[in-house]
């Protein structure tokens, strides 16, 4: 059009003409235009597509620091090493398909649920039965409410910058940085476990296993090793836990001494049910990542990083700060100034 306007132009129509030429294309044109745009939006099942790919690789981030969080740990045998990653280790995530058949008049249909995590180890019915116990939103449904509610508990129990010293802005000498490195390489070796699931009488077969992968077993543990108890109580809620029903067994805390219901593995300060079962035990106590590093050392409340200097401030209401936080986040006013 811009074309024809052109050519008109050569053949001596003035600048008035040309204007109104252009007034009238613009508005005749107009709902061609908006044809022509809606026809070249990408079709619905493209959009699709670009968005689980987003997730696929928002996944594959969390995978990665699950791994930078269980490597040397004695969880290790849950992640596997990067071809050509130099020892990076990523987290060897479990996810679960579940197709019910529909028959709906003469055409079958299928209904099909996709968990983007489920326990390891269990096997299919196992799994499934764990995941039906869980609150609702807690069974990490692909694509839907439960899996984002799992990425959002991954970056709240879980902090990266927990675990890895490279994500820290607040780490503003050596001697910090090597108080976080011995920190992380302790309560790893010490405190940090992953729940295992199975029937509530098969602790004694989890402690075996387990001193399988430690190849640790030896004759007097087999001799001296406790009976099990006939009737278990959940450590959550203390109430008794079927035997032929789904429990969580945190091998820190001992397979005969302690097991949960499902949905009562939670963290002992915020309650939230561990996600991925990972845990921390301390004190006969469940901890999620967070509120266990919490216990020993303060957190920053203007940059949610542990403190690891001997030197932070105290706001009235308890919060506390590292020395550069403790201010205006608007002016940058050291807020004891007066």
């Amino acid at each position: 059009s811009f074309f024809c306007i052109y050519q008109i132009g050569q053949r001596g129509l003035g600048e008035e003409e040309l204007l109104l030429l252009s007034f009238l294309w613009f508005h005749v044109d107009r709902k061609y235009q908006g044809e022509l745009r809606t026809s070249l939006k990408p079709p619905q099942q493209h959009l699709e597509l670009r968005s689980l790919k987003r997730n696929e690789q928002k996944r594959g981030k969390d995978d990665q620091r699950m791994g930078r969080l269980l490597a040397d740990s004695p969880c290790s045998h849950l992640t596997t090493k990067v071809k050509g990653g130099g020892g990076l280790r990523v987290y060897k995530r479990n996810r679960m398909i579940v197709t019910n058949p529909l028959v709906a008049r003469k055409d079958p249909a299928f209904q099909t649920t996709r968990y983007t995590w489920c326990p390891a180890g269990a096997s299919h019915a196992l799994a499934l039965q764990y995941m039906s116990l869980l609150p609702e939103g807690g069974g990490a449904v692909w694509g839907e409410e439960g899996s984002l509610a799992r990425r959002r508990r991954l970056q709240e129990q879980l902090p990266p910058h927990d675990v890895d010293p490279m994500l820290c802005k607040g780490l503003l000498s050596d001697q910090e940085i090597s108080s976080m490195l011995l920190f992380v390489r302790s309560y790893k070796q010490e405190v940090l476990g992953v729940g295992e699931v199975a029937l509530a009488g098969e602790g004694r077969a989890l402690m075996e296993a387990a001193n399988q992968r430690r190849a640790r077993e030896t004759k007097d543990q087999e001799t001296n090793s406790k009976a099990e108890q006939t009737q278990q109580v959940c450590g959550g809620c203390v109430q008794e836990v079927a035997a032929d029903s789904p429990a969580v067994f945190a091998e820190r805390a001992g397979y005969h001494s302690n097991l949960w219901h499902p949905s009562c593995f939670c963290c002992s300060v915020c309650g939230q049910g561990l996600v991925d079962l990972v845990y921390f035990w301390s004190n006969q106590k469940l901890f999620c990542g967070r509120h266990f590093c919490q216990t020993r050392w303060p957190r920053c409340s203007g940059c949610d990083e542990l403190i690891f200097s001997t030197s932070f401030r105290t706001g009235s209401d308890g919060r506390t700060f590292h020395d550069h936080h403790y201010c205006c986040w608007r002016c940058g006013t050291d807020l004891d100034t007066p």
